[in-house]
Protein backbone atom coordinates (compact mmCIF):
# COMPACT_ATOMS: atom_id res chain seq x y z
CA UNK A 1 0.00 0.00 0.00
CA UNK A 2 3.01 2.28 0.81
CA UNK A 3 4.65 1.94 -2.42
CA UNK A 4 0.92 2.73 -4.23
CA UNK A 5 0.54 5.75 -2.54
CA UNK A 6 4.19 6.60 -2.96
CA UNK A 7 3.30 6.26 -6.98
CA UNK A 8 -0.02 8.68 -6.57
CA UNK A 9 1.85 11.17 -5.00
CA UNK A 10 4.90 11.10 -7.48
CA UNK A 11 2.42 11.56 -10.49
CA UNK A 12 0.21 13.90 -8.55
CA UNK A 13 3.72 16.13 -8.27
CA UNK A 14 3.06 16.37 -12.44
CA UNK A 15 -0.10 17.86 -11.98
CA UNK A 16 -0.75 22.00 -12.49
CA UNK A 17 3.25 22.16 -13.50
CA UNK A 18 2.41 21.44 -17.34
CA UNK A 19 4.47 18.64 -17.34
CA UNK A 20 4.27 14.98 -18.43
CA UNK A 21 6.59 12.20 -18.95
CA UNK A 22 6.63 10.70 -22.26
CA UNK A 23 7.44 6.59 -23.24
CA UNK A 24 9.25 6.53 -26.67
CA UNK A 25 9.20 3.74 -29.04
CA UNK A 26 9.54 2.63 -32.90
CA UNK A 27 6.95 0.60 -34.90
CA UNK A 28 7.96 -0.39 -37.94
CA UNK A 29 10.50 1.91 -39.09
CA UNK A 30 12.89 4.51 -37.86
CA UNK A 31 10.07 7.30 -36.49
CA UNK A 32 10.04 7.91 -32.59
CA UNK A 33 6.57 8.09 -31.07
CA UNK A 34 5.48 9.31 -27.63
CA UNK A 35 2.44 7.91 -24.98
CA UNK A 36 2.10 9.64 -21.58
CA UNK A 37 3.13 7.30 -19.07
CA UNK A 38 0.09 7.81 -17.22
CA UNK A 39 -1.74 5.34 -19.52
CA UNK A 40 0.67 2.98 -19.39
CA UNK A 41 0.56 -0.15 -17.28
CA UNK A 42 3.34 -1.89 -18.22
CA UNK A 43 5.64 -3.08 -21.48
CA UNK A 44 6.42 -6.68 -21.70
CA UNK A 45 7.51 -9.11 -24.67
CA UNK A 46 4.27 -10.19 -26.53
CA UNK A 47 3.27 -13.35 -25.31
CA UNK A 48 1.37 -16.07 -27.94
CA UNK A 49 -1.70 -14.69 -28.78
CA UNK A 50 -5.31 -16.15 -29.05
CA UNK A 51 -6.61 -14.98 -32.36
CA UNK A 52 -10.06 -13.85 -32.64
CA UNK A 53 -12.03 -14.72 -35.62
CA UNK A 54 -14.07 -12.28 -37.18
CA UNK A 55 -12.05 -9.29 -35.51
CA UNK A 56 -10.73 -6.07 -36.84
CA UNK A 57 -7.60 -6.76 -38.83
CA UNK A 58 -6.22 -4.62 -36.73
CA UNK A 59 -6.27 -6.72 -33.64
CA UNK A 60 -3.62 -9.31 -33.80
CA UNK A 61 -5.71 -11.51 -30.78
CA UNK A 62 -5.90 -11.67 -26.90
CA UNK A 63 -2.45 -11.80 -24.56
CA UNK A 64 -3.07 -13.49 -21.40
CA UNK A 65 -1.57 -12.29 -18.36
CA UNK A 66 -1.76 -12.56 -14.76
CA UNK A 67 -4.96 -14.39 -15.63
CA UNK A 68 -6.36 -11.36 -17.87
CA UNK A 69 -7.58 -11.27 -21.46
CA UNK A 70 -6.44 -8.09 -22.68
CA UNK A 71 -6.70 -7.05 -27.16
CA UNK A 72 -3.50 -6.59 -28.86
CA UNK A 73 -3.52 -3.90 -31.39
CA UNK A 74 -1.04 -3.89 -34.16
CA UNK A 75 -0.36 -0.09 -33.73
CA UNK A 76 1.73 0.37 -37.00
CA UNK A 77 -1.23 -1.04 -38.94
CA UNK A 78 -4.17 1.16 -37.22
CA UNK A 79 -2.44 4.26 -38.40
CA UNK A 80 -1.88 3.32 -41.87
CA UNK A 81 1.41 1.70 -41.99
CA UNK A 82 2.04 -1.87 -42.73
CA UNK A 83 1.02 -5.23 -40.49
CA UNK A 84 4.21 -5.50 -38.15
CA UNK A 85 5.48 -9.13 -38.34
CA UNK A 86 5.16 -12.05 -35.48
CA UNK A 87 3.51 -10.69 -33.09
CA UNK A 88 6.20 -12.63 -30.76
CA UNK A 89 9.07 -11.11 -32.26
CA UNK A 90 7.98 -7.55 -30.61
CA UNK A 91 6.70 -5.61 -27.74
CA UNK A 92 3.28 -4.81 -26.26
CA UNK A 93 2.60 -1.96 -24.51
CA UNK A 94 -0.29 -2.49 -22.05
CA UNK A 95 -2.31 0.39 -21.53
CA UNK A 96 -5.65 1.93 -19.66
CA UNK A 97 -7.87 3.57 -21.90
CA UNK A 98 -11.35 4.63 -21.48
CA UNK A 99 -12.00 1.87 -18.24
CA UNK A 100 -10.52 -0.32 -20.53
CA UNK A 101 -7.26 -2.52 -21.16
CA UNK A 102 -5.43 -2.78 -24.13
CA UNK A 103 -2.05 -3.79 -25.47
CA UNK A 104 -0.32 -1.74 -28.57
CA UNK A 105 2.16 -3.72 -30.14
CA UNK A 106 5.10 -1.86 -30.78
CA UNK A 107 8.72 -2.52 -32.51
CA UNK A 108 10.96 -1.56 -29.56
CA UNK A 109 10.52 0.73 -26.77
CA UNK A 110 13.34 3.52 -26.30
CA UNK A 111 12.88 5.43 -22.95
CA UNK A 112 10.87 7.52 -20.38
CA UNK A 113 11.71 11.49 -20.37
CA UNK A 114 10.22 14.61 -18.86
CA UNK A 115 9.21 16.93 -20.73
CA UNK A 116 6.64 20.31 -21.00
CA UNK A 117 3.69 20.56 -22.30
CA UNK A 118 4.16 23.76 -23.77
CA UNK A 119 6.81 21.82 -25.94
CA UNK A 120 4.59 19.72 -26.95
CA UNK A 121 2.65 20.98 -30.52
CA UNK A 122 0.02 20.92 -32.86
CA UNK A 123 0.28 18.96 -35.97
CA UNK A 124 1.61 20.59 -38.82
CA UNK A 125 -0.77 22.49 -40.98
CA UNK A 126 -1.48 20.49 -44.03
CA UNK A 127 -1.05 17.33 -42.58
CA UNK A 128 -4.83 16.70 -42.95
CA UNK A 129 -8.01 15.28 -41.23
CA UNK A 130 -6.94 11.94 -42.45
CA UNK A 131 -3.45 12.11 -40.02
CA UNK A 132 -3.58 10.18 -36.84
CA UNK A 133 -1.04 12.65 -35.72
CA UNK A 134 -2.26 14.75 -32.72
CA UNK A 135 0.84 16.36 -31.52
CA UNK A 136 4.37 16.00 -32.28
CA UNK A 137 7.48 17.71 -30.28
CA UNK A 138 11.06 17.81 -30.29
CA UNK A 139 13.62 16.07 -28.65
CA UNK A 140 17.23 16.55 -28.82
CA UNK A 141 16.72 17.02 -32.38
CA UNK A 142 14.54 13.76 -33.03
CA UNK A 143 10.83 14.67 -33.98
CA UNK A 144 8.89 12.66 -31.75
CA UNK A 145 4.62 11.98 -33.09
CA UNK A 146 2.01 11.77 -30.60
CA UNK A 147 -1.09 9.61 -31.67
CA UNK A 148 -4.40 10.18 -31.43
CA UNK A 149 -5.72 7.58 -30.01
CA UNK A 150 -8.92 8.56 -29.50
CA UNK A 151 -9.24 8.72 -33.27
CA UNK A 152 -7.42 5.03 -33.68
CA UNK A 153 -10.19 3.68 -31.09
CA UNK A 154 -12.97 5.22 -32.55
CA UNK A 155 -11.99 3.57 -36.15
CA UNK A 156 -11.23 0.00 -34.49
CA UNK A 157 -12.90 -0.96 -31.47
CA UNK A 158 -15.83 1.73 -31.89
CA UNK A 159 -17.27 3.80 -29.63
CA UNK A 160 -20.65 3.74 -28.31
CA UNK A 161 -22.04 7.63 -29.15
CA UNK A 162 -25.75 6.76 -28.16
CA UNK A 163 -27.57 8.68 -25.43
CA UNK A 164 -29.73 5.88 -24.25
CA UNK A 165 -31.12 7.66 -21.42
CA UNK A 166 -33.89 9.84 -21.57
CA UNK A 167 -33.28 13.34 -21.80
CA UNK A 168 -34.80 15.68 -18.54
CA UNK A 169 -36.30 19.33 -19.40
CA UNK A 170 -33.61 21.24 -16.57
CA UNK A 171 -35.73 24.39 -17.10
CA UNK A 172 -32.63 25.97 -17.82
CA UNK A 173 -32.61 29.02 -20.44
CA UNK A 174 -30.24 26.90 -23.50
CA UNK A 175 -30.48 30.26 -25.46
CA UNK A 176 -28.03 31.87 -23.57
CA UNK A 177 -25.96 28.74 -22.11
CA UNK A 178 -23.31 28.01 -24.01
CA UNK A 179 -20.45 25.31 -22.92
CA UNK A 180 -17.07 25.15 -23.75
CA UNK A 181 -15.08 22.19 -25.09
CA UNK A 182 -11.47 21.43 -25.13
CA UNK A 183 -9.81 18.79 -26.33
CA UNK A 184 -6.79 18.61 -28.74
CA UNK A 185 -8.56 15.41 -30.56
CA UNK A 186 -11.01 16.53 -33.47
CA UNK A 187 -12.74 13.19 -33.33
CA UNK A 188 -13.31 13.44 -29.04
CA UNK A 189 -14.42 17.31 -29.51
CA UNK A 190 -16.74 16.65 -32.01
CA UNK A 191 -18.45 13.16 -29.86
CA UNK A 192 -19.17 15.72 -26.89
CA UNK A 193 -20.33 18.57 -29.41
CA UNK A 194 -22.90 15.81 -30.64
CA UNK A 195 -23.57 14.73 -27.18
CA UNK A 196 -24.59 18.25 -26.77
CA UNK A 197 -26.08 19.21 -29.84
CA UNK A 198 -28.44 16.47 -28.86
CA UNK A 199 -29.26 18.29 -25.51
CA UNK A 200 -29.93 21.35 -27.49
CA UNK A 201 -26.48 23.30 -25.76
CA UNK A 202 -24.48 25.18 -28.20
CA UNK A 203 -20.58 24.65 -27.85
CA UNK A 204 -17.70 26.59 -27.95
CA UNK A 205 -14.30 24.97 -29.24
CA UNK A 206 -10.77 25.08 -28.22
CA UNK A 207 -7.55 22.62 -29.27
CA UNK A 208 -5.95 23.08 -26.65
CA UNK A 209 -5.45 24.66 -23.08
CA UNK A 210 -3.83 27.81 -24.11
CA UNK A 211 -6.39 28.67 -26.70
CA UNK A 212 -9.22 28.18 -24.40
CA UNK A 213 -7.72 30.07 -21.56
CA UNK A 214 -7.21 33.52 -23.88
CA UNK A 215 -10.59 32.82 -24.92
CA UNK A 216 -11.76 33.00 -21.27
CA UNK A 217 -9.76 36.15 -20.54
CA UNK A 218 -10.91 37.95 -23.33
CA UNK A 219 -14.87 36.98 -22.48
CA UNK A 220 -13.77 37.97 -19.22
CA UNK A 221 -12.77 41.47 -19.72
CA UNK A 222 -16.22 41.89 -21.43
CA UNK A 223 -18.58 40.61 -18.91
CA UNK A 224 -19.43 37.89 -16.09
CA UNK A 225 -18.00 34.87 -18.26
CA UNK A 226 -20.48 32.46 -15.54
CA UNK A 227 -23.26 34.40 -16.32
CA UNK A 228 -23.55 32.26 -19.77
CA UNK A 229 -21.29 29.95 -19.79
CA UNK A 230 -22.83 26.99 -18.03
CA UNK A 231 -19.42 24.92 -17.74
CA UNK A 232 -16.11 24.19 -19.19
CA UNK A 233 -15.47 20.05 -20.25
CA UNK A 234 -11.73 19.95 -21.32
CA UNK A 235 -9.33 16.79 -21.65
CA UNK A 236 -6.17 16.82 -19.64
CA UNK A 237 -3.39 15.91 -22.53
CA UNK A 238 -3.00 18.33 -24.78
CA UNK A 239 -0.52 20.56 -26.91
CA UNK A 240 0.55 24.04 -24.88
CA UNK A 241 -1.02 23.73 -21.89
CA UNK A 242 -2.80 21.09 -20.07
CA UNK A 243 -5.90 20.29 -18.67
CA UNK A 244 -4.80 20.70 -15.15
CA UNK A 245 -2.73 23.38 -15.45
CA UNK A 246 -5.94 25.16 -17.38
CA UNK A 247 -8.23 24.50 -14.21
CA UNK A 248 -5.32 25.99 -12.18
CA UNK A 249 -5.08 28.70 -14.31
CA UNK A 250 -8.60 29.45 -13.98
CA UNK A 251 -8.71 29.01 -10.20
CA UNK A 252 -6.29 31.63 -9.75
CA UNK A 253 -8.02 34.57 -12.04
CA UNK A 254 -10.87 36.03 -9.33
CA UNK A 255 -12.91 36.87 -12.59
CA UNK A 256 -13.22 33.06 -13.83
CA UNK A 257 -12.63 31.35 -10.63
CA UNK A 258 -16.05 30.36 -10.26
CA UNK A 259 -16.44 28.09 -13.36
CA UNK A 260 -17.45 24.62 -13.51
CA UNK A 261 -15.09 22.40 -14.95
CA UNK A 262 -15.69 18.95 -16.22
CA UNK A 263 -12.14 16.96 -17.06
CA UNK A 264 -13.05 14.63 -19.30
CA UNK A 265 -10.22 12.08 -20.14
CA UNK A 266 -9.16 8.75 -21.07
CA UNK A 267 -7.08 8.77 -18.80
CA UNK A 268 -9.14 6.42 -16.10
CA UNK A 269 -6.55 4.96 -14.07
CA UNK A 270 -6.22 5.06 -10.16
CA UNK A 271 -4.35 8.73 -10.53
CA UNK A 272 -7.11 10.88 -11.09
CA UNK A 273 -9.50 11.28 -7.54
CA UNK A 274 -5.27 12.30 -6.46
CA UNK A 275 -5.01 15.04 -9.38
CA UNK A 276 -8.68 16.21 -9.35
CA UNK A 277 -8.55 17.25 -5.79
CA UNK A 278 -5.53 18.86 -6.34
CA UNK A 279 -5.76 21.11 -9.11
CA UNK A 280 -9.39 22.24 -8.12
CA UNK A 281 -11.53 20.50 -11.11
CA UNK A 282 -15.26 19.69 -9.88
CA UNK A 283 -15.98 16.52 -11.54
CA UNK A 284 -14.25 14.02 -13.96
CA UNK A 285 -15.32 11.57 -16.37
CA UNK A 286 -13.66 9.00 -18.17
CA UNK A 287 -14.11 9.71 -21.99
CA UNK A 288 -16.09 7.94 -23.20
CA UNK A 289 -19.70 7.78 -21.67
CA UNK A 290 -22.19 9.77 -23.29
CA UNK A 291 -25.01 8.48 -20.27
CA UNK A 292 -22.73 9.97 -17.92
CA UNK A 293 -21.88 13.15 -19.79
CA UNK A 294 -25.73 13.75 -20.34
CA UNK A 295 -26.18 12.92 -16.36
CA UNK A 296 -23.53 15.51 -15.25
CA UNK A 297 -24.33 18.34 -17.91
CA UNK A 298 -28.33 17.57 -16.70
CA UNK A 299 -27.42 18.22 -13.26
CA UNK A 300 -24.99 21.67 -13.86
CA UNK A 301 -28.10 22.59 -15.73
CA UNK A 302 -30.31 22.09 -12.82
CA UNK A 303 -28.28 24.10 -10.54
CA UNK A 304 -28.71 26.82 -13.20
CA UNK A 305 -32.27 27.09 -13.51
Amino acid sequence: MAGVLDSVDQRTKLAGQNRLELLLFRLNGRQIFGINVFKVKEVVQCPPLTELPGSHPVIRGVATLRGVNIPVMDLCNAIGGPRMGKATDYFIIITEYNRRQLAFLVGNVERIVNTHWEDILPPPQGVGHSSYMTAVTDLDGTLVEIIDVEKVLSEVLGIDEEITHPMEDTGADLDRLKIMVVDDSMVARNQIKKVLHEMHIETIQAKDGSEALNLLLQWSEEGKVSDWLAMVISDIEMPKMDGYSLVMAIRENPKLSDLYIILHSSLSGVFNESMVKKVGADHFLAKFMPDELVDRVTERLKFLA
